[in-house]
């Protein structure tokens, strides 16, 4: 066998074994994650796994990475779908993406945004793939606030210390944009993921009963106060697109039964 046809082996079997421990935690729970029982559905000798994955966390790893990777990818696309002038489309279409893609996915979901697996500890590799998503928004912010749509008159008061972590934040990812419009910006984006959760793990159950068209007006109102913060309704935004700023209270976070990133 050549190495490029060894190398095509290797990697096919990789996905497999991938697939179904992806269908395990499904079924079963990320806790419950076995290579063992992974081996035996392949018809494998339990030895022979190793060479692939050296441990459970190490498969884990693997299946929390590419749970980052696709919902990265999700948002990615949709955001490209808009005008990079179009600030409130974007907007909208990366939020609707995301829980689009949560809905589809929602074991994966619950696997990077839930509650932590007891006893796994995410290595460094989970950072750079957990950053990716949210790097959508803030892309959206960026050119926002470089284009005139965002507006970056408000001023907030806040501790030395939480203006030093938005400091930090501009500095890594976020150039020319104010500490006002990064903390509307942070409220607007845990809002959209706390929304989305308590949606998948039945908090909203007999309160909404037309999630659709709740997650939208979330998702416009959200949209509304990142563009305007909280403006006067009445005073038009310099430059700004869409309506009038709507004050947005953001939804807690739920815990799940995933695993996190690194801190």
């Amino acid at each position: 066998m050549t190495t490029t046809a060894r190398a095509r082996v290797r990697a096919e079997l990789t996905e497999e074994i991938k697939a179904i421990a992806r269908r395990h935690v499904a079924e079963q729970g990320a806790s419950s994650l076995s290579l063992r029982a992974v081996t035996r559905e392949l018809g494998m000798v339990s030895s022979a796994v190793y060479r692939y994955f050296a441990s459970r966390d190490e498969l884990l790893t693997a299946l929390i990475v590419d749970a980052y990777n696709t919902v990265a990818a999700a948002a990615e696309a949709a955001d490209a779908t808009k005008r990079r002038s179009d600030t409130r489309g974007r907007w909208i279409a990366t939020a609707h993406a995301v829980r689009d893609w949560a809905k589809a996915n929602p074991e994966e979901y619950a696997l990077i945004y839930g509650s932590p697996v007891p006893g796994y500890q995410a290595p460094a590799d989970t950072i750079d793939p957990a950053l990716r998503v949210s790097l959508v928004p803030l892309r959206i912010i960026v050119d926002g606030v470089a284009n005139g749509a965002i507006t970056t008159d408000e001023r907030i008061e806040t501790t030395r210390t939480v203006r030093d972590d938005l400091a930090q934040l501009r500095s890594l990812a976020a150039p020319g944009v104010p500490d006002s419009v990064l903390s509307r910006g942070l409220l607007v984006w845990t809002q959209v993921m706390g929304a989305i959760s308590y949606e998948l793990f039945g908090h909203l159950h007999n309160v909404v009963h037309d999630d659709d068209a709740f997650f939208d007006l979330q998702v416009r109102q959200a949209g509304r106060y990142l563009l305007r913060g909280a403006a006067n309704p009445s005073r038009p935004a310099r430059a700004a697109r869409g309506g009038a700023a709507t004050p947005v209270m953001a939804v807690p976070s739920t815990r799940g039964r995933g695993a996190r990133a690194a801190p």
